[in-house]
């Protein structure tokens, strides 16, 4: 009896053992199972946090990336504001040719004694005016070169500009002498003017050097210094009649050299050194000889045409394809600069 007892007791111990062991092993497997399951987890979704949360931006950032906008839209702001521009400008070169066209179809103003010239000049640009008067040949300027297209052809040339001096004792005459421009030479005239002023001057070289002579030798003569125009010397003066415009000065470029005086190099007009190059006040006034009427025998100077005095450098024209072409600059720039700041999603 006793060794069946003691049997059974061995029975159950080592079945509960079996039985523990069991499941302890179960134990381990599930821990090991859940722990691989929740590390694979987490690192699934610590994945996804990174990919799907970006950081919040900062202010500075917003208001950067605003400011980087507007600089998008900021050149077509400007060329819209430059065709804009062209726009005005159009619509002053318009009423400045205007009233040009309605100052060259007056009748033309005498300058004489009962007419003298008011100093307002800039009243008087573009105002028709006809003088009388004698030229003085010996001080004339050459402006250029110029070039002037005949039947396809160009050639070189000047504009001679002429002091224009009263006659004494004629009413009809201008009574203060004026720079005027008589119109196109060519070169050959210029080189012709050149050598007959030298040989003039060497005249009055010799013709100058025997008075002083009788002077040293005739006392009473010294008082006959002093030139005197005689009767005979005005009965030989041929005098002239010029229609011209009233004109200011001109502006350069920057690629126009400068006037040079001393040397007799004058590449635009400036009416107070020109004038005082040739000894008459800064104020003398400036004509254009505009006058139709030419003598086939002295086929030069030619006079301007007076359709070219209302023309510019800039026409209205020139303006509105100025002002075309800022505009379509201007939008094509903003819309690249919108499909720059379009979201990618709507694009899509």
């Amino acid at each position: 009896m006793a060794t069946s007892l003691s049997k059974l007791l061995t029975r159950s111990k080592a079945h509960s053992h079996r039985c523990s062991t069991s499941h302890s092993l179960q134990r381990q497997f599930w821990s090991r199972h859940f722990s691989a399951v929740a590390d694979s987890s987490f690192s699934t979704s610590a994945a996804l946090g990174s990919q799907t949360i970006p950081p919040a931006p900062t202010q500075d950032n917003k208001r950067g990336s605003k400011w980087t906008q507007l600089l998008l839209f900021l050149p077509g702001a400007i060329t819209f504001g430059l065709g804009s521009w062209q726009i005005v400008r159009r619509e002053e070169k318009i009423k400045t040719l205007e009233y040009q066209q309605q100052r060259l179809k007056m009748e033309p103003m005498k300058l004489n004694a009962e007419h003298p010239p008011d100093k307002n000049l800039d009243a008087l640009e573009f105002r028709r005016v006809s003088c009388k008067g004698v030229f003085d040949e010996q001080k004339s300027i050459y402006l250029g070169p110029r070039s002037r297209s005949i039947s396809g052809v160009t050639e070189n040339g000047y504009y001679v500009i002429t002091p224009l001096l009263p006659i004494p004792g004629d009413l009809d005459s201008m009574q203060s002498p004026i720079l005027v421009n008589r119109g196109w030479v060519p070169r050959s005239w210029r080189d012709k003017s050149q050598e007959s002023s030298e040989s003039d001057s060497v005249t009055n070289e010799s013709t100058i050097a025997k008075p002083l002579s009788i002077e040293q030798s005739s006392w009473w003569k010294f008082w006959s210094k002093t030139p005197v125009i005689t009767k005979e010397q005005v009965s030989t003066v041929k005098p002239v009649e010029v229609v011209g415009v009233i004109r200011g000065g001109e502006n350069p470029s920057i690629f126009v050299p400068a006037n040079d005086p001393s040397t007799g190099q004058w590449f635009y007009v400036d009416v107070p050194a020109m004038a005082r190059a040739i000894g008459l006040p800064e104020d003398t006034i400036y004509v254009e000889d505009v006058h139709e009427d030419i003598d086939r025998s002295r086929p030069y100077p030619v006079p301007k045409d007076i359709n070219t005095l209302i023309r510019s450098k800039v026409m209205p024209q020139d303006h509105l394809n100025y002002c075309i072409t800022w505009y379509s600059l201007s939008a094509a720039v903003t819309f690249m600069a919108y499909k720059r700041l379009k979201p990618k999603s709507a694009r899509r």
